[in-house]
């Protein structure tokens, strides 16, 4: 991809204002107007981490994901949280998005940016469970539209192999 932008560049300080933006939403578990941020050719991944010998090549487990959706499955979640059947949200989770080492890059296209960022997400469920956290690296697709920035792809590779949380009903 080659150098990473600036922290003054323009593109880079859009594309930090849009994950924090995004964050915001994602805390507030506001998904309707999460939704209307995202492309509707998104592609959202989490692959399934193995932890392997150095040198073997691969850190994901090949065609296994935690999460592999698309605009379609993305709002059929979300659709689902306004339903008496979302019991995994019910009472709805407390969650902290942390982004941090944010890393801006330039596409051949110039409407689109590759985006890296470190999310630290914690989340707090009623009032005996302990809290969970999952650290995660994110590689984002922005792609620059007549409204603003939409997220198009979104590839996220958590740090652990194994994931304690005790579901994925939530959004990084």
């Amino acid at each position: 991809m080659g150098e990473s932008l600036a922290f003054n560049d323009e593109l880079h300080l859009q594309a930090h204002r849009w994950l924090v933006d995004e964050s915001y939403l994602l805390d507030a578990q506001d998904y309707e107007a999460w939704l209307s941020t995202i492309a509707s050719d998104i592609h959202y991944l989490m692959p399934v981490r193995v932890t392997t010998a150095l040198g073997a090549g691969y850190t994901t487990a090949p065609g296994m994901a935690h999460l592999d959706e698309n605009m379609y499955s993305l709002s059929r979640r979300v659709a689902r949280f306004a339903t008496e059947h979302a019991w995994t949200e019910d009472p709805p989770s407390r969650l902290r998005h942390y982004i941090t080492n944010v890393r801006t890059f330039r596409t051949k296209n110039p409407d689109e940016i590759v985006v890296d960022s470190a999310v630290l997400l914690f989340r707090s469920r009623g009032d005996i469970n302990e809290a969970a956290t999952i650290s995660a690296s994110r590689e984002d697709l922005l792609r620059r539209t007549p409204t603003g920035w939409e997220l198009a792809r979104r590839t996220i590779m958590v740090d652990e192999s194994v994931i304690r949380m005790q579901n994925l009903a939530i959004f990084l």
